[in-house]
C-alpha cells in the first residue's frame, strides 16, 4: 500500500475542478435526470451479483479440491493453483477483451461474459477432476475480465460527469455488498447442501443478472 501511495502521488496527476456546495445537485435530482435510472440500478446489481459470484466459491475451493483428491497428497498445493487460475486468466485476457468493447460495445460484452460464466459453471459443478476444474475456472476468469469493467463502461456512459464520483462510491458500495453475500452464500449453502450445490446456484444467479441485463438495458447500444 506504501508503494501505491508512493506511485499515486508522484506519476498520477488530474486536473480537476471542484463544484461548489451551491452548485452541486442532491442525490434525487441526478437520478431523475439520468437518461436511464433502471439501468444504473442494473449495473450496481450486476456489480453485486458478479462480485458474489466470484466470492462465493472462495471458502470452499480447499475443501471441494479435498474432497476430490483421494490420496490427499499435495491439496494445499492444488487448491492454491486452483483458486488462482482465475485471476491468470483474466490477467492474460483483459486487455484484448478491453479492445473489444471499443468495437462492439460494454453491453454486448458483459451479456456475454453472463452467459458464458453460467454456462461454466454447470460443468465446475459436475466434475469430479481437480485439474478439469481449474481449467474452468481459467475459462471462467477469461469470461470475467469484461463484466465489472462492462458494468463500470456502461455506468460512465450513462452518468453526467457532477455526479461520478457518488455514482461510482454506489457502485463501490454494492461490490462489497456483493463480497459478503457471495463469502456467505458459499459457506451456507455447502453446509446445507454439498459443494456441487453452491456451482448450481451461482451459475443461476449469472443467468438471472443476464436476464436483468437482457430486459433493461434491451435496444441500448454503444457500438462505435
Amino acid at each position: 500500500m506504501f508503494l501505491v501511495f508512493l506511485g499515486t502521488t508522484f506519476f498520477v496527476h488530474e486536473e480537476f475542478t471542484p463544484i461548489s456546495r451551491e452548485k452541486m445537485k442532491p442525490m434525487n435530482e441526478i437520478m431523475k435526470s439520468l437518461p436511464s435510472v433502471k439501468l444504473i440500478i442494473v449495473m450496481f446489481i450486476t456489480t453485486m451479483l458478479v462480485q458474489s459470484s466470484t466470492m462465493s466459491i472462495d471458502p470452499i475451493v480447499s475443501l471441494y479440491v479435498k474432497s476430490m483428491m483421494t490420496d490427499g497428497k499435495n491439496v494445499a498445493l492444488v487448491a492454491g493453483v486452483v483458486a488462482a487460475t482465475p485471476g491468470l486468466g483474466t490477467l492474460i485476457a483483459a486487455s484484448k477483451i478491453g479492445h473489444k468493447m471499443d468495437e462492439v460495445g460494454p453491453l454486448r460484452v458483459l451479456r456475454i461474459g453472463l452467459i458464458v460464466g453460467f454456462i461454466l459453471f454447470i460443468p465446475m459443478a459436475l466434475t469430479n477432476n481437480p485439474w478439469v476444474l481449474a481449467g474452468l475456472r481459467f475459462l471462467l476468469g477469461i469470461a470475467s475480465a469484461g463484466m465489472l469493467p462492462a458494468a463500470q463502461t456502461v455506468l460512465t456512459l450513462n452518468t453526467p460527469s457532477e455526479s461520478f464520483g457518488r455514482i461510482f462510491s454506489y457502485n463501490q458500495s454494492f461490490q462489497a455488498i456483493g463480497a459478503v453475500v457471495g463469502s456467505l452464500m458459499g459457506s451456507m449453502i455447502s453446509g446445507l447442501s454439498n459443494y456441487a450445490t453452491v456451482f448450481w446456484v451461482t451459475g443461476f444467479t449469472l443467468l438471472l443478472n443476464f436476464i436483468l441485463v437482457l430486459i433493461f438495458a434491451w435496444g441500448i447500444s454503444y457500438r462505435k
